[in-house]
């Protein structure tokens, strides 16, 4: 079974920068997507990031021109750099494959956005 695991959550100022990282614990084949998911409390789920293998990286409006999200295959880790975050980024941020019909997730890192 796959595992996936972020990390490089905590508390950041507002326009500072943090970079979350996923890494899984072994070499997934047949991946169609790799992503980034939020979540603040009260709120669903929400798309940040995600790369389509082979295909494009799309954002959501709200994070565009301050996330950037890659890949290195090698390491088989996803990365997410949050540029000027906002307190509206508040949030537990998730990383999701899309590999061979499954869906694997990790289970969350925290990131607070606040002076």
């Amino acid at each position: 079974q796959v595992q996936l695991v972020e990390s490089g959550g905590g508390l950041v100022q507002p326009g500072g920068s943090l970079r979350l990282s996923c890494a899984a614990s072994r070499t997934i084949f047949s991946i169609y997507s790799m992503g980034w998911y939020r979540q603040a409390p009260g709120d669903e789920r929400e798309l940040v990031a995600v790369i389509i293998i082979g295909g494009s990286i799309k954002y959501a409006d709200s994070v565009k021109g301050r996330f950037t999200t890659s890949r290195d295959n090698a390491k088989n880790t996803v990365v997410l750099q949050m540029n000027s975050p906002k307190p509206g980024d508040t949030a537990d941020y998730y990383c999701l494959t899309k590999a061979g019909g499954n869906d694997y997730w990790g289970k969350g890192t925290q990131v607070t956005v606040s002076s």
